[in-house]
């Protein structure tokens, strides 16, 4: 019979062996309660319902974690509230109680933020992160894991620390990430050692074995193997150096994987590991009777003695233990049908090989039936995490909700009270106001007498001002003369330099290869032309050149600019070319390249395009 099933109850029982919620220095008897005071109480309440969760009896845990916070809201003492509701949200995820871990993570959440304390936020943080973990929410949990570790960088709490880092070492087993599953189980146990909690630094012990055997199962390096007997001894000693520390659920995992340790990795030849690996199940078995939910641990155990003894040929006392396992199970208020299934199954497969095929047959049918019953379980639970994920995203949005509209009432209460004191400052404006025109109104009738005596006096003043007038006036047309001669010799300049060009024009007359006359009179008959149309465009429109040069992806010509002028003005293919003195082709090729300096496209118009600018 193979061993692999074995192995993954005994890895998946030591991960989901802790949420560990308080850093207990020590942890004291329920009757110490009655000497401490009211105020004192919570503390000591918290720690006693972590070390009942830690032993399994979830309904004690529960009961004290409630009077915890009952208390502790009386005296504000935020943080043990906080720490209260999250042994509670725990407590119900562990049970599958999903709503009710909604409600108490939630809880906790709330009280949190009313204060703001760091410590009390990660503690909220790290509810969150075990009810979303609960119902395989692996995006949320994480998220509300980082968030609570960015809290604990700025106020230690290395027992909260691995408390997250154990979490989040748990969620990589699940995926496989040796990676990740190394660096969570080192940073968890750092931090563990930091504290008191023997148990929770047990629990990390067996974190760094489980790491040690994905390590030596991708390397097949020895070192690894040997660690992973090493963390477990580490795990064993805690328990029995301080075994009212250490819940004994903790040391039967370490104890059962140490004995499947010796079951996978050594041969059956090597008589010292298979002694070794009896011993460890018989521990195993040993330490969980009659502890709280340890059924599912002594049943491994179990199986693991049953295995050697059929190796041995024992297959009386191969029979017996399978049959206890599977009658302890049985005895399980909510069995755990899949180590249940697992056991029968091993029972088949033995009454099989005994030839014994009606009680083959037997328990064939109860690994079916156990397996309807699972398939039905996993079914049920998974209708329930997406119907409580359902309505806690809802009542995250409706939250989202009310605090958005908690801002705009805030924004409008501000609002109004602006108004209310700009209403206010008016009336006083309007009062003050009254009070200053009334006394204005007194001064001016004294002052009447003194402006009608400076009447004259300001009579005389302003004949004074319209003589300064009148001069400044003359100079005035002075500069106005003076800017017309200015004028008029600029023209003269401008006719000076037009007889210049004419005279240049007679003496290059002569020259046949250069017909200076023709391109002389095109140019300047365009520059008339050119210049009159400028101006009838700059009269309407006077921004009508410079933004056609805007528009021009390439630069216009004159004749270009001259072109766009006409069509502007309406003028047809046929008027252009006589006023250009060009054939009628030569006006279309160019109004095609003007088109492409534009940028327009085959089917827009030119001629459309110019009359609509401006």
């Amino acid at each position: 019979m193979k061993h692999q099933y074995f192995k993954k109850i005994f890895l998946l029982t030591g991960i989901c062996i802790s949420y560990f919620i308080t850093n207990a220095q020590t942890l004291l008897d329920s009757t110490a309660i009655n000497n401490l005071s009211d105020k004192d109480k919570p503390a000591l309440l918290t720690q006693l319902a972590e070390r009942s969760r830690i032993n399994g009896d979830y309904k004690a845990a529960i009961r004290k974690a409630q009077q915890s916070a009952a208390l502790a809201l009386k005296f504000k003492n935020v943080t043990e509230v906080t720490k209260a509701y999250t042994i509670q949200a725990s407590i119900y995820a562990t049970t599958k109680a999903f709503v009710l871990s909604k409600k108490a993570s939630d809880s906790a959440l709330f009280i949190a933020q009313q204060s703001r304390q760091p410590v009390a936020m990660a503690y909220a943080y790290y509810a969150q992160a075990l009810f979303y973990n609960a119902i395989d929410n692996s995006e949320q949990m994480t998220k509300y894991c980082g968030l609570a570790l960015k809290l604990l960088e700025k106020t230690a709490d290395p027992y909260l620390s691995a408390k997250i880092y154990y979490l989040l070492y748990m969620i990589n087993t699940h995926w496989d990430d040796v990676k990740n599953v190394n660096k969570y189980a080192r940073a968890a146990t750092e931090n563990a050692l930091k504290t008191t909690d023997y148990n929770l630094l047990g629990n990390c012990y067996t974190a760094l074995s489980v790491a040690a055997d994905y390590n030596y199962a991708s390397t097949k390096n020895e070192v690894f193997r040997d660690s992973i007997i090493y963390y477990l001894n580490k795990a064993q000693n805690l328990y029995q150096q301080y075994p009212k520390y250490v819940a004994r659920k903790t040391y039967g995992i370490a104890c059962i994987n140490s004995a499947d340790y010796y079951l996978r990795y050594f041969s059956d030849t090597d008589q010292a590991a298979k002694a070794r690996a009896i011993r460890y199940a018989g521990m195993a078995n040993e330490v969980m009777k009659g502890a709280i939910n340890g059924e599912e641990i002594r049943a491994s155990s179990l199986g693991i003695l049953s295995e050697y003894a059929k190796r041995n040929k024992k297959f009386v006392m191969t029979e017996a233990y399978l049959q206890e396992a599977y009658s302890i199970l049985k005895t399980q208020k909510v069995p755990s049908y899949y180590t249940l299934i697992n056991i029968v199954t091993a029972l088949a497969k033995f009454y099989e090989q005994q030839e014994n095929y009606e009680k083959a047959l037997e328990f064939q049918k109860k690994a079916t039936e156990y397996n309807s019953k699972y398939f039905d379980e996993k079914r049920t639970l998974n209708a329930q995490k997406l119907e409580v994920q359902y309505e806690a995203e809802k009542r995250n949005n409706e939250v989202k909700l009310l605090k958005q509209r908690e801002k705009y009432a805030r924004q409008q209460k501000y609002l109004y009270f602006g108004i209310a004191i700009a209403s206010l400052l008016g009336l006083i404006f309007m009062f003050r106001s009254y009070h200053f025109r009334l006394r204005y109104s007194l001064q001016r009738e004294r002052q009447l007498h003194l402006e009608k005596q400076d009447a004259e006096l300001l009579m005389k003043f302003e004949k004074e001002e319209q003589a300064r007038l009148k001069a400044e006036q003359l100079l005035l047309e002075s500069q106005q003369q003076q800017l017309q001669k200015e004028v008029m010799a600029s023209q003269l300049q401008l006719e000076h330099k037009k007889e210049v060009l004419f005279q240049l024009k007679e003496k290059l007359s002569d020259n046949q290869k250069l017909n200076i006359n023709k391109i002389w009179n095109e140019e300047l008959l365009l520059d008339n032309d050119f210049e009159e149309a400028k101006f009838q465009i700059q009269q309407v429109h006077p921004e009508f050149f410079s933004l056609l040069n805007q528009r021009a992806q390439q630069k216009l010509t004159p004749l270009d600019l001259k072109l766009c002028a006409y069509l502007h003005l309406k003028m047809d293919t046929k008027k252009i070319a006589q006023l250009m003195h060009i054939e009628a082709k030569s006006v279309r090729m160019s109004r095609y390249r003007i088109k492409q300096k534009l940028g327009l496209g085959k089917d827009e118009d030119l001629k459309l395009f110019l009359q609509d600018m401006g």
